[in-house]
């Protein structure tokens, strides 16, 4: 946890050690569960946990958040300072065993946050992934060294060297691939998107889906017809999930830029506040669903999906659940995007901002019951 300006990272640990168990993954594993099946701590005895080690990253407080959720890799923590330094500490003691910096070279130092980092292994070969600004880097798990560095605002199909591109919640690693979204400028000139799947020895793009699509591509007479060319945003920047048996990623897009008036980009904008499950392997789509068409109040997905098994029917059915800003939750087949509750379509008013056209109708679940108010008296 975080006290006061000093950003200090906490450990807390009961009196008697158990059996370590990995934390690998942003999300504790690849479907997002935040699971963890360790038993030590429980509501009997966590009242009187204590402070085991604590870590000052020594960053000075200057509005830069500290939102990394750290992993844990065959004992070893790894996480990132609110200026974006990669630190590995000894999980057990909080001894500092590296530490990577990204400012180094450029001394660009400003307001940052990241969420955490994404790990590779392939026999003795090790890495850390994280992005500051607009770099991914890749790093020597034992040692920090660097391996590599792609620049985020190359191969986006237009010119973005003067807009921001980064990625705050770390990608998902599926075989050899880095599976990346990114955060952009949600007003224009903004980049786009685009997923990209970099191989994580060499740093190449791999595959990348246009999230805007381009000229003959599934969704482009959804938008104007040259919309792929000025239009941003569209942008994973929750984080994904996978369903590493069926080579299927889940990928929750953002809103289209601007993200509250849409008269330069008319039509249902698809695939912005989107569900996509694409083949990991190649980034083909295999199925998504739209939950807001035209967005115009920033309703994007706030969150990576969770994979999950429920029983549904009488059978259990491996589903991905979606929450939404509007406090429901979407559960879909994994294999085909079929609902497993009735979805409704339902008539909403028009705009009346000049130029404007807004979507007709909107997708609302009918079950599960929604978590959040939805209406004021």
């Amino acid at each position: 946890m975080i006290t006061g300006p000093r950003l200090v990272l906490w450990l807390l640990t009961s009196a008697t050690l158990a059996a370590q168990t990995d934390w690998p993954r942003y999300g504790g594993d690849a479907g997002n569960t935040r699971y963890s099946p360790l038993t030590q701590i429980n509501r009997g005895n966590v009242s009187r946990l204590r402070v085991a080690w604590s870590f000052d990253t020594g960053d000075a407080f200057d509005g830069s958040e500290m939102q990394c959720q750290p992993i844990v890799v065959h004992g070893v923590l790894y996480a990132t300072t609110p200026k974006l330094r990669v630190i590995a500490l000894d999980a057990g003691t909080g001894k500092l065993l590296w530490q990577f910096d990204p400012n180094a070279a450029n001394q660009v130092i400003g307001k940052s946050r990241n969420r955490g980092l994404s790990y590779w292994e392939s026999g003795r070969d090790r890495r850390i992934f994280v992005a500051a600004r607009e770099y991914l880097y890749a790093l020597d798990a034992n040692t920090g060294k660097l391996l590599w560095k792609a620049d985020l605002r190359e191969g986006l199909g237009r010119d973005v060297a003067t807009m921001s591109i980064s990625a705050t919640s770390p990608g998902i690693v599926f075989r050899d691939l880095l599976i990346m979204g990114s955060i952009v400028n949600e007003t224009l000139p903004a980049a786009p998107g685009d997923i990209r799947a970099f191989d994580v020895r060499t740093g190449k793009v791999r595959w990348t889906f246009h999230t805007i699509p381009h000229p003959g591509e599934f969704g482009y007479e959804t938008w104007p017809k040259d919309a792929w060319t000025y239009i941003g945003g569209v942008n994973n920047w929750a984080g994904m999930s996978l369903d590493e048996k069926r080579g299927l990623v889940f990928v929750p897009t953002g809103s289209a830029a601007f993200d509250f008036y849409g008269s330069n980009r008319i039509g249902d904008d698809l695939f912005a506040n989107t569900m996509l499950a694409l083949d990991a392997a190649t980034g083909k789509r295999i199925w998504h669903f739209q939950a807001v068409q035209h967005d115009l109040w920033d309703r994007d997905f706030p969150a990576p999906p969770t994979l999950v098994t429920v029983q549904h029917d009488g059978h259990p059915v491996d589903a991905v659940a979606q929450t939404t800003k509007s406090g429901f939750v979407f559960l879909f087949d994994r294999d085909t995007g079929k609902p497993l509750f009735p979805i409704e379509m339902r008539k909403v008013p028009k705009s009346d901002v000049d130029g404007e056209v807004t979507a007709a109708e909107q997708p609302l679940p009918l079950a599960p019951p929604p978590f959040a108010r939805q209406v004021f008296h």
